[in-house]
């Protein structure tokens, strides 16, 4: 179950009563340091826009080269390294120092620093390119640099969501297919039954990072493949994973990752019309050129953020859904309520999951009804 909540787990320092308010606590934290990291982000692009500060960037940008595609690349090297070394305690504080305290992580600093290189290296391999594209894009399309832009994210995003299992997410992690046979020949008659094909189930090596288990259905075409947590294969049993699987496979059936990527579709190209009018009618008042102007680039990241801020509840609100359709849908075919019931409460008990959070926490931040109403759901399930 591909989710923040649904088939994570770890072993706590905690236990009994104390679990629930330490869950609770946990759960607040986080929430506490996204919303401040959030409003960094946001205030070093008002102080770049209403300072001049981001025209000053560009101007020492261009003393170093007359090439605007490298001169971009300055300016958001500058800008990236600044609000990096802004935001990097904040982040090493959530990321590690957190997880240590509620006994949530298994990381050394060393494996910390070697996870977070390699991904800044694997960022800038891919994040260059498609910044170039981008900037590219802006500058030879005109007035329909929107439409050019979304169906070059849209493109992008499907050969990600292709080559990531079996190129990027090898980086981080091994896999390797799963060797409990009775688990595997449980996971293959589910498939057989429900008519699923998919090219593998795998394992990988979860632990070396976090008590947390996971497990998410991803790939596209040959690539679809089924992943679970070597922590999730440790710590569930085979009837549990079942319906974790079952739970897989429901959002496989109910074809969720195509009706996902249709809505997130149309989504980008409505907030990219809406982003571009603003951007164009507002360049004016901060004495900004044009479109393509590196300075002026802050702002149209400024809407866009704003934009994606606003249309992240709407998006839960879809995935949510998608969530209930899955459980549903297996829980209709393994038949099995106490597995997928114990499956949750080992989750919220190992994970210090909130099974209660906030409704309008739960409504604005929250991608995956909450373990409560997820274990009431099943109890209430009629078979």
């Amino acid at each position: 179950m591909e989710t923040t909540e649904s088939t994570q787990n770890s072993k706590s320092e905690f236990t009994g009563s104390d679990k629930s308010s330490h869950a609770k606590k946990y759960a607040k934290t986080n929430q506490l340091f996204s919303l401040v990291e959030t409003i960094i982000f946001f205030a070093v692009i008002i102080i770049l826009l209403f300072t001049g500060l981001s025209k000053k960037i560009e101007t020492a940008a261009f003393g170093f080269t007359s090439n605007d595609y490298i001169a971009l690349l300055i300016f958001i090297g500058i800008i990236s390294i600044a609000e990096g070394i802004i935001s990097f305690p904040l982040g090493f504080y959530t990321d590690y120092i957190l997880e240590h305290k509620y006994g949530l992580s298994n990381q050394t600093l060393k494996v910390y620093f070697t996870e977070k290189l390699k991904g800044l290296l694997l960022g800038l391999i891919l994040g260059v390119p498609l910044m170039f594209a981008f900037f590219y894009i802006l500058r030879s399309s005109g007035n329909s640099w929107w439409i050019v832009l979304g169906a070059f994210m849209f493109f992008v995003s499907l050969i990600i969501g292709r080559i990531a299992p079996t190129l990027i997410m090898p980086l981080f992690y091994k896999f390797k297919p799963i060797e409990n046979e009775n688990l595997k020949e449980k996971i293959m008659a589910l498939c057989q039954k429900t008519g699923v094909k998919i090219q593998g189930i795998f394992t990988f090596d979860m632990s070396k990072n976090t008590k947390k288990a996971n497990a998410a259905f991803t790939g596209i075409g040959k690539s679809k493949r089924i992943i679970l947590g070597d922590t999730l294969i440790n710590n569930f049993s085979d009837s549990e994973i079942e319906t974790v699987f079952a739970h897989e496979m429901g959002h496989y059936t109910k074809k969720h990752i195509l009706k996902l990527m249709t809505v997130s579709a149309l989504i980008s190209f409505t907030g990219l019309f809406i982003t571009a009018k603003l951007y164009e009618a507002s360049l004016p008042y901060f004495n900004f050129q044009s479109i393509s102007q590196i300075s002026a680039l802050p702002l149209l990241f400024l809407y866009l953020s704003l934009y994606g801020l606003i249309t992240t509840p709407l998006s839960n609100i879809l995935s949510r859904k998608y969530e209930w359709e899955a459980d549903t849908y297996a829980l209709q075919i393994t038949k099995d309520k106490d597995s997928f019931i114990s499956s949750m409460e080992k989750l919220a008990d190992q994970n210090l999951s909130d099974k209660t959070p906030n409704r309008i926490i739960e409504f604005l931040f929250h991608s995956h009804p909450s373990i409560g109403k997820r274990i009431q759901f099943a109890r209430d399930f009629k078979l």
